[in-house]
């Protein structure tokens, strides 16, 4: 059966869910679709007083249903129903989230959506594996460090993946023992609600996932000021990131994870597999047309190969073409909305002002819905906007390096340190880089997460603080007490 389907005919849950139950809502933002810019619906905004009875909810709940002190294989089994249920329902969750958002309905179901089910059942398995420990003191004493959990959690997710962003902040959360304030972005908000309606379905407290939906300003900023939100969790905007942490700071003092931009170099020396290299770095900035934090969006090359890995990369990013995310067929996503389109069409112009040269791309695709062209940007500098800004679109720069010295200077960024990319075939070079690299993910010969969920992601400089993924982000999700008691 074909998963292409009439994005006409896809009912939508609008509206917040709270307590369980969806709560139609007339109104808000409205949302155009990035596959062919037609309107569809609104995105109701929750005020400060729905955000407060969605807390009021969570908290509730999570006392009555005692979740963070069930037996934690009690929290293993639901959280393992719920990951089935998100498998069983993958068609339908596909075709809500590609109705709205930048992906293509046959790479949710085989990649987006599976993987958030693994990764669930992978955090479900913490519950009764991570504990309180006893630690080392004398003979007239016993000291334990006890873990348990925040309480209620506030979350905000991205619109670049919508899907397996929440998984990445309720999953842990959830087998952690709290309950969850969700807030997905405006832009692609619905496929939050039927996760959450599923979780419900799979025996989940109702009422200890609560999703509101809304902007940054309002809803957010109302979300992790809240004094009953006892840790925030963001994937987002270095921007974001930052009014995030002020606005907390205003309001009181919480723990935060917050996974934030990026502007990833990839190295590629002139002992690697090129044809490897070109398809890996092509495919990171053409996979969901750039738009992804860890997008390997500076190469960096040894003089003596960077023609020919030049070439093809230029071969497969001319390949690109462009379709609609209801569409089985298509591989190239749309730039999720045309103020963004604009935003990267800008500093395309503005690089090639400063000197660069388009190789390729560099304008907008002649096609409906907002779509841009894969561009590769040679002869830039260091200060060339290009270098300096997150353009999350599929727009690659390229320069060139002659010792090692030079290449990690080229890699370094001012402001971001979110992940990197290495080739070559060197095992001795692999760990000086992997040492030397200013960046949270170090990828070696291949540019992309694996489906091993134990490894964290996460920042240095301005890319965030704390990890999602990995027993770190189990662990991010608990706090600890020291007790010591005199025998």
């Amino acid at each position: 059966m074909s998963l292409t389907f009439d994005p006409d005919t896809i009912p939508l849950p609008v509206g917040h869910f709270i307590g369980g139950e969806l709560i139609p809502v007339e109104g808000g933002i409205e949302m155009r679709r990035p596959s062919d810019g037609k309107s569809y619906t609104d995105c109701p905004v929750a005020s400060p007083d729905l955000v407060e009875r969605a807390v009021d909810s969570a908290k509730a709940t999570l006392k009555a249903s005692n979740w963070g002190g069930v037996r934690p294989r009690e929290r293993t089994r639901v959280l393992q129903a719920w990951a089935d249920l998100i498998e069983a329902d993958a068609a339908t969750l596909a075709q809500i989230e590609a109705l709205s958002s930048t992906r293509p309905v046959g790479q949710l179901v085989a990649g987006d959506i599976a993987i958030t089910a693994e990764q669930i059942r992978f955090f479900a398995e913490f519950a009764d594996k991570e504990g309180s420990e006893l630690a080392p003191t004398d003979d007239a004493s016993l000291g334990m460090i006890m873990s348990e959990p925040y309480g209620v959690v506030g979350a905000i997710t991205p619109w670049n993946f919508p899907i397996s962003m929440a998984g990445w902040k309720l999953g842990p959360a959830l087998a952690a023992g709290n309950a969850v304030v969700l807030k997905p972005s405006e832009m692609t908000p619905f496929s939050a609600i039927y996760l959450a309606q599923l979780a419900v379905r799979a025996g989940l407290p109702a009422g200890l996932i609560n999703v509101v939906l809304g902007d940054g300003p309002t809803t957010g900023t109302a979300l992790t000021g809240h004094p009953e939100i006892a840790k925030v969790s963001f994937t987002g905007s270095t921007r974001a990131g930052s009014a995030i942490m002020e606005n907390v700071a205003r309001t009181g003092v919480k723990p935060m994870t917050l996974e934030l931009g990026g502007k990833s170099p990839q190295l590629v020396f002139a002992d690697a597999d090129l044809d490897k290299a070109a398809s890996a770095i092509a495919g990171s900035v053409t996979f969901n047309a750039g738009q992804a934090c860890v997008a390997g969006t500076r190469l960096i090359v040894e003089k003596s190969v960077a023609d020919r890995l030049a070439a093809a990369i230029l071969e497969k990013m001319k390949a690109a073409r462009p379709g609609p995310t209801w569409d089985a067929t298509t591989q190239y996503s749309p730039i999720i909305s045309e103020r963004q389109r604009a935003r990267i069409d800008s500093i395309v112009r503005a690089a090639v002002a400063a000197g660069g040269e388009c190789l390729t791309g560099g304008a907008v695709m002649d096609s409906p819905g907002y779509f841009y062209e894969p561009t590769l940007i040679a002869n830039v500098d260091q200060a060339n906007p290009a270098i300096v800004e997150e353009i999350f679109g599929p727009v690659l720069t390229i320069q060139t390096f002659g010792s090692e010295e030079e290449a990690l200077a080229l890699s370094s960024h001012p402001t971001y340190g979110l992940a990197s990319g290495l080739f070559t075939s060197d095992l001795s070079r692999t760990i000086r880089f992997a040492r030397k690299l200013e960046a949270g993910t170090v990828w070696v010969n291949r540019y992309s997460r694996s489906r091993d969920h134990i490894l964290p992601t996460g920042g240095y400089k301005r890319s965030g603080i704390g990890k999602d993924l990995g027993r770190e982000a189990y662990l991010a999700n608990r706090r600890t007490k020291s007790v010591l008691i005199s025998l």
